[in-house]
């Protein structure tokens, strides 16, 4: 598959899945406290995006997968199925929601704390959350997939952090998984350069031990091999002519300099 350039018509769509994928998290964080299940997180979300949205919840029977949002708890480096498991003080929780509204996917992640995190989960958020932006201000016309995977390493490593290697952002549109193939490690100058129209995702996982995983019997889960904490932030992109839009920020969100 080759990669797609939006047209004027295909982002104004794309721009109405992001902004609906967005609300979804926003909608979410007064749930996340102590006691509540990832399944009961999951229903909100699915009532919310099929029965006030009229928009389908794209992870729901991709390829299996039965259920409509990602709930990755602690360890759980992404694909987390939510299920009947009580959330507890001081879990790290990502959330990964992607919606199909009007034939285009929106997708995006953020992390968020139960109750008063650990310090070593709000710093390995923190520094994924700072990744996940040094990887998006690599984007703009002209520069390079090698660009955007190095700023993204560069930040995880610095803070002794290691980046998950099986698994990367993607291109995204009217398909979920899309070309290019977005690696979160690389060499500046190298891959594929970066033309206007493109649209992907940027969704580093760092760990706070070694970059290895497991993938659990249940063929979806993923979790750290040495068992340490992960944290994992998203956003869709689209390449501008100036640079870069990000099509999933939420109404509350402040892109840092």
């Amino acid at each position: 598959m080759s990669v797609t350039i939006k047209s004027s018509a295909e982002i104004e769509k794309m721009r109405a899945a992001g902004a609906l994928a967005a609300e979804v998290l926003t909608l979410l964080e007064p749930y996340v406290e102590p006691g509540v299940t990832t399944e009961k997180l999951d229903r909100i979300a699915h009532d919310f995006i099929v029965h006030q949205h009229h928009a389908i919840p794209a992870p729901l029977n991709y390829r299996g997968f039965p259920k409509s949002i990602c709930t990755s708890v602690n360890h759980v480096v992404c694909h987390g199925i939510p299920g009947p498991k009580k959330l507890k003080k001081g879990d790290i929780l990502n959330i990964d929601i992607t919606v199909i509204k009007d034939g285009y996917h929106g997708d995006t992640s953020r992390m968020f704390y139960v109750g008063e995190p650990t310090i070593q989960g709000r710093r390995l958020s923190e520094v994924a959350h700072a990744a996940m932006w040094e990887g998006v201000h690599a984007v703009r016309p002209g520069a390079r997939l090698g660009d955007i995977g190095h700023a993204i390493q560069r930040c995880a490593e610095s803070h002794n952090y290691s980046v998950v290697r099986e698994y990367c952002g993607h291109g995204i549109g009217a398909e979920f998984h899309e070309e290019p193939q977005v690696l979160h490690y690389g060499t500046p100058g190298t891959g594929m350069v970066l033309e206007a129209g493109m649209t992907f995702t940027i969704e580093p996982m760092i760990n706070a031990g070694r970059k290895e995983t497991r993938l659990l019997r249940d063929n979806w889960t993923v979790v750290t091999k040495d068992h340490s904490l992960s944290a994992q932030w998203e956003h869709t992109l689209l390449v501008t002519a100036s640079g870069f839009e990000v099509l999933t920020l939420r109404h509350d969100e402040v892109i840092p300099n």
